[in-house]
């Protein structure tokens, strides 16, 4: 592993003495932390575990606490640590980009209805890691910044929390190669309603790709966690998404459905594109938690037909179809992947996005996904480099997941009880709090106010940061 040739050139020597980045091992495929000191590089295998299992939450209530604050705003409620999972919001957060291929694809597309298409399924994928994730991310403290750069998927990320009331997490992801800047303002406000808990995620998103000029935005769908008192808990998302194209007026609209009263619809997605005259141009269907596909409208239509009319001739329903779209429909064109899916594939889609399978352990590392799995790792010599308000250096997190909950509980009363003394400080210095690397700014394509960076993180340059650990 120390045979630097065995590697891609995948990295940058930049004039600072210590880069963190990640690349590919060429022999194996497997994914390495590739770290420069004074311009020698050596690496360290990601891990692809958690170095201890989650804990059992069968023998604490949630109810003790919950019960007083039906219909309320919890961010200023101490909850329990056993039902945290060990990450900070800010590195939930960093999981948008597990999937950055789908904005490579978009940048490549000549086509901007397919550009569409493909931001579309990317705005999904977004928030597929969620699936199945009922512990808590810890909340972020005021000034805690996350870093994280992926020079296999060709991304840097900046996010810094730059308001602690209300909680307002900001981060910024940049291309390696210059094609695209993703970034975003996120307020996730959190009501409990007797035997769920309902995020609602308040902010834009926002993504630019520079060689076509263009900038989409939009908004996450709500999430709700269900039986946090009773029962096994489940997550779904439900709302409007609507993701708008500001530079040639089209527009997707997103329907992540509501469960039901019988669960038919939990999970689904179903939406369509529409140019600037408002004309449909594609449908767009599937699950957050398994695939998304498109099809051409009228197909979209005959088959929603068919279905009302119980129709079981499957023939005829192709014959129908083929004359539709034109072209003979391949029984063999996608390949059911391992997991069963429950998405039902309309003849003549073309497939957007795929969920990738989770490690086999995953239910006892608290479901986390592998991008997940990878988040808070500290290898030897990143402290040196890290900017000292980065997750990765919080001790109650740490403690958590190498699972010693009762100090993982007590460094987080410890943090807790630190930041409200500084609170109190500047208080009384009547002084305001300054953010490092955001800046309250207005976006220039919603006109709404939102967190932009103002760059210079990677300079490594950190004397001036808070000391909040």
């Amino acid at each position: 592993m120390n045979n630097e040739d065995e590697f891609f050139d995948a990295v940058t020597v930049h004039s600072r003495s210590f880069i963190i980045c990640i690349v590919l091992h060429v022999g194996t495929l497997k994914r390495c932390v590739c770290m420069f000191m004074n311009g020698k590089p050596f690496f360290c295998p990601l891990r692809s575990s958690l170095p201890a299992p989650m804990f059992s939450r069968n023998d604490f209530s949630i109810w003790s606490i919950l019960k007083k604050c039906i219909g309320l705003e919890l961010s200023k409620i101490t909850m329990p640590i056993v039902f945290n999972e060990p990450l900070s919001f800010l590195q939930r957060i960093s999981e948008y980009m597990e999937h950055t291929y789908l904005i490579q694809k978009a940048c490549s597309q000549s086509d901007s209805i397919q550009r569409m298409q493909t931001v579309a399924a990317f705005a999904v994928s977004a928030v597929a890691s969620q699936w199945d994730r009922t512990g808590k991310p810890f909340n972020p403290l005021l000034g805690e910044t996350y870093e994280l750069t992926r020079e296999d998927q060709g991304f840097r990320l900046i996010s810094e929390q730059v308001s602690h009331h209300p909680p307002i997490s900001a981060f910024h992801t940049e291309s390696l190669t210059g094609d695209f800047v993703f970034h975003g303002s996120i307020y996730p406000k959190l009501k409990f309603w007797g035997k769920s808990v309902e995020a609602e995620p308040k902010g834009t998103i926002t993504l630019e790709l520079h060689k076509h000029k263009e900038a989409y935005t939009w908004t996450n769908p709500f999430c709700c966690v269900h039986n946090i008192i009773l029962g096994k808990l489940w997550i779904e998302q439900y709302g409007t998404v609507e993701i708008v194209n500001h530079s040639t007026g089209e527009k997707c609209v997103l329907n992540f459905k509501p469960c039901g009263m019988f669960g038919k619809e939990l999970h689904r997605v179903e939406g369509y594109i529409q140019d600037k005259s408002k004309k449909k141009c594609c449908v767009i269907y599937g699950k957050w938690t398994e695939c998304m596909w498109s099809v051409d409208p009228q197909v979209y239509e005959a088959h929603r037909k068919l279905e009302k009319k119980g129709t079981t001739d499957t023939r005829k329903q192709k014959q129908v179809l083929v004359s539709l779209i034109g072209l003979a429909i391949n029984e063999d064109a996608d390949e059911m992947p391992d997991v069963q899916e429950t998405v039902a594939v309309i003849p003549g889609s073309t497939l957007l996005w795929r969920i990738s399978s989770r490690p086999p352990h995953s239910a006892e590392m608290y479901n986390f996904t592998n991008f997940a799995m990878t988040l808070n790792e500290l290898e030897p010599g990143m402290e040196g480099v890290l900017a000292p308000t980065d997750c990765r250096l919080r001790p109650d997190i740490r403690a958590m997941e190498n699972g010693n909950i009762d100090e993982a509980s007590s460094e987080k009363e410890r943090l807790e009880e630190k930041q409200r003394a500084a609170r109190k400080e500047r208080a009384k210095d009547d002084e305001e709090w300054s953010t490092r690397w955001f800046q309250l700014c207005t976006n220039p394509y919603t006109g709404s106010q939102d967190w932009l960076y103002t760059g210079g993180y990677f300079d490594r340059k950190y004397t001036d940061c808070p000391d909040i650990y």
